[in-house]
Formats: structure tokens, sequence, C-alpha cells
């Protein structure tokens, strides 16, 4: 007996370091599975829209992950989402301030998400939770109550809070809007296939109230693609995303949502390419100066490129006279405008100049080959599309004050540009 517990203990000497590698093996994997736990439920809460709950989670997995790109990406989401619900304007800021590190780190790393690039588009714009929703106080009070029900993920608490605000406020945008997107969320994240269909064709009813407040913000037309496609509705959902470039073609969210449909269908996107080799600037009143790149002429003739001429002479028809006033040209086109400026009908003469001077070649058996881009003209001038085309690839500060106007009474050829031109047939 006594020689076998010197074995023992031999054996326990022995062993002892050992055992002591297998005990910190043991505890360092149930360490890398606690934290693997707690990063999929910071994950899990994150996608419930329980931002409230996700944001701790997300703040301790970040520290022990310092440059987990998906951990980083929904952190400075949730603290953007949660500081529109704290009241005091330091510690908002102070969230802001957070949120915009962690996602500007998260884009170091090689995010290129369009939740992270939109969501650093937001933080770069004033502070919105200042600005009131509503001027009427039992609106304003009911949405803010909304977002807060929102952020901890409480989506029929955040309904009806956005129902009683758009009732107090018949023209609040945001609170039709905001329930829309509560609803799309129960859908989303729910697998019981009629419960989804209800609660996406509910949101589809909050985005259409949303869409008959203001047309022409672009929002709700995507969100509502979303729910649509979610659907497996293709071709409807397809038609909101391109109604929300429609809405506000010159910011980046409006993009979103056809992007991500054609990557989603395997469709393609391109407007068509169309190089203009004419340069018409004026440095001084009277003086115009019309550059034309050497390169058009090689063809001879026979590729159409002599019709870019036209270009220039007739942008220089719209420029000022040498005594610094307005050309006829312009002064005919905008008579309540002082100043000269580049236009979209300056822009559409010129370009429509080209396409005449092309077609008269074409009649008249000189061109050969067209030059791709002079083909390209063609065809979006033949569709009759020549200036949405100009409103959407050829925007400067001049050509964009006049898409309001354009939109106004154009808003189906706008849409037949992108399913015409931009989508394959």
């Amino acid at each position: 007996m006594f020689a076998s517990s010197l074995t023992a203990k031999r054996f326990l000497l022995k062993a002892l370091p050992l055992m002591a590698a297998l005990l910190l093996s043991i505890s360092l994997t149930s360490l890398v599975q606690a934290q693997d736990s707690e990063r999929q439920r910071a994950i899990d809460l994150f996608e419930a829209n329980n931002f409230v709950a996700a944001l701790p989670l997300l703040e301790k997995v970040s520290a022990a992950q310092p440059n987990d790109i998906a951990i980083l990406s929904r952190l400075g989401f949730a603290l953007y989402a949660s500081s529109a619900t704290e009241k005091d304007p330091a510690l908002r800021q102070k969230m802001r301030d957070r949120a915009r590190a962690a996602l500007r780190r998260s884009r170091e790393l090689g995010d290129n998400s369009n939740l992270t690039m939109i969501t650093l588009d937001a933080l770069s714009a004033p502070d919105a939770s200042l600005i009131p929703f509503s001027s009427i106080k039992t609106a304003e009070a009911a949405i803010r109550e909304g977002e807060a029900a929102f952020v901890k993920g409480d989506m029929d608490a955040a309904i009806a809070a956005y129902k009683r605000a758009l009732d107090a406020d018949p023209n609040l945008y945001d609170a039709a809007l905001y329930a829309g997107d509560a609803e799309f969320k129960k859908a989303f994240n729910s697998t019981d296939q009629q419960f989804r269909t209800q609660h996406f064709d509910a949101a589809g009813g909050w985005f259409a109230k949303a869409v008959a407040i203001d047309p022409d913000r672009e929002t709700a037309h995507r969100y509502w693609g979303d729910a649509l496609d979610a659907q497996g509705k293709t071709i409807d959902a397809r038609n909101k995303f391109i109604d929300a470039i429609v809405a506000e073609p010159y910011g980046r969210r409006a993009y979103v949502g056809l992007t991500q449909w054609g990557q989603r269908h395997n469709v393609s996107l391109g407007h068509p390419r169309i190089d203009i080799p004419a340069k018409v600037n004026s440095n001084k009143p009277g003086e115009i100066n019309i550059t034309l790149d050497e390169a058009m002429l090689k063809g001879g003739g026979a590729d159409g490129s002599s019709a870019w001429v036209v270009y220039g002479a007739v942008r220089a028809a719209w420029m000022n006279g040498k005594d610094g006033s307005r050309s006829q040209t312009f002064a005919q086109a905008y008579p309540n405008e002082t100043t000269y400026r580049h236009s979209l009908a300056e822009e559409f003469a010129a370009l429509r100049g080209v396409a005449e001077s092309l077609q008269t070649q074409i009649k008249e058996n000189r061109v050969k080959q067209l030059t791709p881009s002079l083909a390209n003209l063609k065809q979006v001038n033949d569709a009759g599309l020549l200036e949405p085309y100009i409103l959407f690839v050829l925007p400067d500060d001049g050509v964009v004050r006049d898409y309001q106007a354009y939109r106004a009474r154009n808003r189906d050829k706008l849409r037949r540009y992108w399913l015409e031109i931009v989508l394959p047939g």
C-alpha cells in the first residue's frame, strides 16, 4: 500500500506539467468559445434590431477583437442608432464620435459595405436628433417614443407609436417610413411564410403612404423595393429602386437598392460611355475657347467624328457676349435668370446638334463605322433620352439646378432611361 502510494505520487509529479498545459488549453478553449458565443450573441441582437442590448456586447467583443470588421461596423451603427434616443447633447455627441471612429476603423480594414458608408454619410451631416420631426407636439412625442422602442427591438410598440405620430401629423413622412421599416424588420426576421407575407405587405402599405406624402425623397421607394424583393417580386422591386434614384439622383444612398438588386440577380448595370472630344470655356466675356481632341479627326471622316465640331459651336452660342450680357439663346431659355450658367438646355442642344449632324452624314453614306461614343450617342438620342442621360451622367452645378423642374414634367422619361439604357434588354 505504501509502495503503491509512492508510485502514485511519482506519477502525479511527472504528470503535473502535462496537466497544467492541458488545463491551460482547456481554459483558453473555453475563453475562445465564450468570446465566440458573446460575438454571436451580439450579432444576433443587432440583427434583431435590439441595438440597446447589442451595444454593450459589441463594445466588449470589439475591445477583445479590435480588428473584427463585422463587429466594428455593427458597433458603429448601434452607437449611431442609440445616440438618437440619448437626451444629453454632450453624451449624444460622444456616442456619435465613437460611432464615427469605429466605422472609420472598419473602413480602414477594408469594409466597403453600404451599412458603413451610409452611416458615415449620416454622421457627417448635422445631428438630426436635434431637429424636430414635427411642429405638432403630440406627433413629435409619439415618433420619439417610437424611436426609443425601435432601438430596443420592440417593433410592435414602435409601430403603434409611429401610427399615433402619423395620425397627429398626416404629413409626417418619417412616421410612415419608420412604421414600414419596423414592419419590414418583423417580416424579415421571421421564418413563417404567412407571417412574412402579411408584414411585408404591411410594410409596403406604410411605404406607399410615405411616398404619397413626398415622392421626391428616395428612402421610402428604396425600402419598399427591399420589401418587394424579399417577397420574390423582382421586377416590382427593380422599379421601386429606380424610383428611388429618380427621386434623389445626386446622393449615394439612392443607388444602393438598384446596385444590390443587380448583384443579387446577376444583372449588370451601366451607363453608355460617351466621350466628348471637345471642351468649351470662357476666361472673359466674349472670349470663347473651343478645344478639339485631334484624335477624333484621325478616322478620315468615315467614323462620323467630324460631327463633334458642332458641339463647341452650339455651346459657344449660349455664353455671354463681349459686354458681359447674357446671350440671346440663354436669355430665351432662362428669362428669369440674370447670370449665365451651364445648363441642361445648353448641353442638350449641343449633343442633339452632334446627333443631327451625324444623322446627315449617315443619310449621305459618308459613315462606314461609328466610333463607340457616337454609336452610344445615337442610341440614346434615337430613344429620345438625351436629357435624362445628361442629368444622370453629366451633372455639374449648373445642370443639377434643372433637375427638379425636369423631373416634375418627365418622371416617366427618367424611369425609361434606366429601364431601356442602363439595364440590359
